[in-house]
């Protein structure tokens, strides 16, 4: 029990669960937009997840620990060196106009891990990253989301950007700043008031109230697609359920996996009903 315990906490830890979330959204897109499938697309966006969190949440321990890091950490990073080399290989095999919006979001995640130079009224310290930007953190992660999981297959298969395609952007930007809000529930206790996250600055009831009005734009939207077909639009109500239910017992008191297991796993979810209503 206590190996898979351990295994288990490896896997969530070593930002794979995270990873499988990103491939499994990338792979949405796909179906709902009817879009030729790329494996070596989904493999980037697999690996590209786990090198960009791990660097984000391993960066500031590695660069001061680097000689006492935790048998656990140092596993950690030598399982994201072999993702970053799996990446390296992955994104050879994407056109030039891929590699253009991937290098956009690298730019943009290495500046949210890494100090920069900003006014100081923004910020509660004088260097910090965009993450810590008041405000800023839950709206960049939603972006750079919507751009992974939407634009860059659509880029990568060559597709116009058609209204559909702006509708379900502007889908995914919402459902993943729903997916957020369990988290900053969550982080109440720990974060820097500072960091004026949406709890903080509304209370946790009318962020469960934001969240349900987010969900339900989400699911309006679907019918104003010009493709929409009954697959899509009863996995977009299930997961419109499934979101609302696990928003709705978010609390600042949650267990431990409740948000980084069950509430990364949804993507998972709606790739699964995806595929079994196809």
């Amino acid at each position: 029990m206590e190996v898979f315990k351990r295994l288990f906490n490896f896997y969530l830890n070593s930002s794979i669960h995270v990873a499988l979330a990103a491939l499994s959204l990338v792979w949405v897109t796909i179906i709902e937009l009817n879009l030729e499938c790329d494996t070596a697309l989904l493999c980037f966006v697999f690996f590209a997840t786990v090198t960009g969190y791990n660097f984000v949440k391993y960066f500031g321990v590695a660069k001061f620990h680097h000689r006492s890091l935790a048998s656990w950490l140092k596993a950690i990073q030598l399982f994201s060196f072999v993702a970053f080399v799996a990446m390296c290989y992955f994104v050879l095999k994407l056109n030039v106009e891929t590699l253009i919006v991937i290098g956009v979001l690298g730019i943009i995640t290495f500046f949210y891990a890494i100090p920069i130079m900003v006014p100081k009224r923004y910020l509660f310290d004088d260097h910090k990253n965009l993450r810590q930007v008041s405000g800023l953190k839950v709206y960049l992660i939603a972006l750079i989301w919507m751009f992974t999981t939407v634009i860059l297959p659509i880029v990568n298969g060559d597709i116009a950007i058609n209204f559909d395609v702006i509708i379900t952007s502007v889908q995914r930007f919402s459902y993943v700043l729903v997916l957020m809000l369990p988290f900053e529930i969550r982080d109440l206790n720990f974060d820097s008031l500072k960091l004026a996250t949406i709890p903080q600055k509304i209370g946790v009831v009318k962020t469960k109230i934001f969240g349900a009005i987010l969900l339900m734009v989400f699911l309006l939207l679907e019918v104003l697609k010009v493709k929409s077909n009954q697959e899509s639009v009863i996995s977009t109500m299930s997961m419109t359920l499934i979101t609302l239910t696990l928003l709705l017992y978010s609390n600042k008191n949650q267990s431990k996996y409740f948000s980084a297991f069950w509430v990364e796993s949804l993507p998972i979810i709606w790739l699964l009903i995806l595929l079994l209503l196809s």
